[in-house]
């Protein structure tokens, strides 16, 4: 098992290096300048270039790149073109706001999804199946960020349950999460349908297979058939789809953010965009890259947990 964890951890470093490269040139080539960007419109062109020998920008590409590397190699992401400071100090005192979003989103997402999944699945063809795809139906149809409009014209507007923009305060665990409860509903919400939908029709299939039948005929009863015959063996495909949303949740929190005026990495990305701050966005998108990486990293430990044969087989291969 350890042999097949440190395998696919070595097999990480190439991808991560082609993504941090891919990232460090799409930056460069995006069009626009950004030198006249920071300086406005009406920075003069004695002012610009001036600008872009401080950044570094009148480098030739390939020093800029290896310049990158070395201080990426440290743990150096550099500094913020438009914000000023360090890009690694920015992004520690927004992280609160963002990862809030996404632990609760998730947590949401499987507490909900799997057991209505199977519920669903176990009770085919009756209202609870019915109520149970009308719903997921319905959180596949609409994005997190429309759920969250939705939630707070019910819950702020109407009801008055909840603020309606604003991150709280992170160093009092109670508010921030205050705050953080309508944006985790409104990811959380849209995963529990993907989730939902997956662990239905994986549990129908493994339900119709032969070895749950010769377990029912055994006599076993219908809870160890469900969860010890039946779920564990659906479990995979519903991991790797969780896996895979785990990362779209990230994604989705941006523009729950923006949605909430919550002060996270949606706010970021939105004023590097503006701003055309090259910097800061290279940086949020390693971060990004860094964080799917981790995610499929442990989610091939999960597998090899859940069915050893699996990391087995890598080891005799």
């Amino acid at each position: 098992m350890s042999r097949y964890f440190i395998g696919r951890l070595f097999r990480i470093i190439p991808t991560l290096l082609l993504a941090v490269s891919l990232i460090f040139f799409a930056m460069r080539v995006l069009p626009g300048d950004t030198a006249e960007a920071l300086l406005g419109q009406f920075g003069s062109r004695q002012a610009a270039e001036a600008l872009r020998e401080q950044l570094g920008l009148n480098q030739p590409l390939w020093k800029q790149y290896i310049d990158y590397m070395a201080h990426l190699v440290k743990g150096d992401l550099g500094n913020s073109l438009a914000l000023g400071g360090s890009i690694l100090s920015l992004l520690v005192q927004v992280m609160p706001y963002t990862l809030v979003i996404v632990c609760g989103g998730i947590a949401i997402g499987v507490a909900l999804g799997i057991p209505l999944g199977v519920l669903s699945a176990v009770h085919r063809n009756t209202w609870i199946d019915y109520v149970a795809r009308i719903g997921s139906l319905t959180g596949v149809s609409m994005p997190g960020f429309v759920i969250g409009i939705i939630l707070i014209l019910v819950f702020s507007v109407w009801l008055d349950w909840f603020p309606m923009v604003g991150g709280g305060n992170p160093s009092h665990l109670g508010t921030l999460l205050y705050y953080a409860v309508l944006p985790c509903l409104a990811a959380g919400l849209a995963m529990t349908a993907y989730v939902m939908r997956l662990a239905r029709s994986t549990m129908l299939e493994v339900l119709g297979e032969d070895y749950v039948r010769t377990a029912r005929a055994k006599g076993l009863a219908e809870q160890v058939v469900l969860y010890k015959h039946a779920f564990r063996n659906a479990l995979i495909p519903i991991l790797t789809l969780i896996g895979i949303y785990v990362i779209v949740v990230v994604g989705d929190s941006i523009l729950i953010e923006i949605v909430f005026s919550r002060p996270g990495f949606g706010r970021l990305i939105q004023g590097g965009i503006l701003q055309r701050d090259y910097t800061l966005l290279q940086s949020l998108l390693l971060l990004y890259v860094a964080f799917s990486a981790i995610v499929n990293l442990l989610l091939d430990l999960i597998y090899g947990l859940v069915d050893p044969r699996i990391g087995h087989s890598h080891h005799e291969r």
